[in-house]
C-alpha cells in the first residue's frame, strides 16, 4: 500500500478537494469507529483495520493503544451515516456502489448457495433507513426555517424575553450547523456476479481485482452517461 498511495494527501490539511472516510468496528466494545483524513493522519494500519474481517481469519488491527478493530462491515457495509455526519451542511448528491447485490433472480439450490446468499444480504446496502430519516430531519429544519424567519422578522411586535429568544437563536444554529444537509440525488451502481462463489470476495488474484476495477469504472462512466451527472 506504501507503493500506491500517498498518504501525504490523506491528512488534515492534506488536499483540501479530496476526503477519505473509513469505517471499522470496536473488537471489544462493538462500538463503531470512524477514520477521518480532514480530522486525522490516514495510515496503512487504518485501511487494514476497515478490512480485517475475522470470518476470513483477517486478525484485528490495533489502531490506538488498546483499540482493536475490525472490518466495518461486521456493523454496516454502506457508511452513508458516517458520510452525513461529516459533512452536515453540504447537500449530498451520493453515488453508492453495491458489491453485494440486493437481488437474485432464483432460489439457492444448495448449502453453499444459501450461505453465499445469506453473506450477500448481511452485507447488502441497508442506508434506506438513513435516506428516509435524512428526509425527515430536512423535513423538521424547513419547518424551523419558517418559524424561526417569522419570530426574526416580528421580533419587534412580539414580547419574548431577551435570554429566550438567545437560547432560540442558539438552538437554531446548532441544530442547522449539525443536521442540515439534505440528500438531493442516490445513484446506484450495483456489481453483477457472472459466477457467483462463496469465496468470490476473498479472491485477490491481479486477474481478478483487475476485472472488478474494470468493470466498476464501465458501471461508474454508464452511470455519469445515463444519469448526466456533473460535478
Amino acid at each position: 500500500m506504501e507503493k500506491y498511495v500517498d498518504y501525504d494527501k490523506l491528512k488534515p490539511g492534506g488536499n483540501p478537494k479530496m476526503r477519505l472516510i473509513l469505517t471499522a468496528v470496536n473488537v471489544l466494545t462493538a462500538e463503531p469507529l470512524t477514520f477521518d483524513s480532514y480530522k486525522e493522519q490516514i495510515t496503512p494500519k487504518h485501511i487494514l483495520a476497515t478490512s480485517a474481517y475475522p470470518l476470513y481469519n483477517f486478525r484485528w488491527v490495533e489502531v490506538e493503544d488498546g483499540i482493536y478493530a475490525w472490518d466495518g462491515s461486521l456493523l454496516s457495509n454502506t457508511p452513508l451515516r458516517e458520510v452525513i455526519a461529516a459533512s452536515p451542511v453540504k447537500d449530498k448528491m451520493i453515488c453508492l456502489v453495491e458489491n453485494y447485490p440486493p437481488r437474485i433472480d432464483k432460489l439457492p439450490e444448495n448449502l453453499p448457495d444459501v450461505y453465499h446468499r445469506t453473506r450477500d444480504i448481511m452485507f447488502s446496502d441497508k442506508s434506506k433507513h438513513n435516506v428516509r430519516m435524512s428526509k425527515v430531519i430536512s423535513m423538521y429544519l424547513n419547518y424551523m426555517e419558517e418559524l424561526y424567519q417569522i419570530v426574526e422578522n416580528n421580533i419587534d411586535k412580539i414580547h419574548v424575553d431577551e435570554k429566550q429568544l438567545k437560547r432560540i437563536r442558539r438552538k437554531y444554529r446548532k441544530y442547522k450547523q449539525e443536521h442540515g444537509a439534505e440528500i438531493k440525488e442516490i445513484y446506484y451502481i450495483t456489481r453483477d456476479e457472472h459466477h457467483p462463489h462463496l469465496y468470490e470476495n476473498a479472491d485477490f488474484r491481479p486477474e481478478t481485482i483487475k476485472n472488478a476495477i474494470r468493470e466498476g469504472e464501465e458501471k461508474a462512466n454508464k452511470a455519469i452517461k445515463s444519469n448526466k451527472i456533473t460535478q
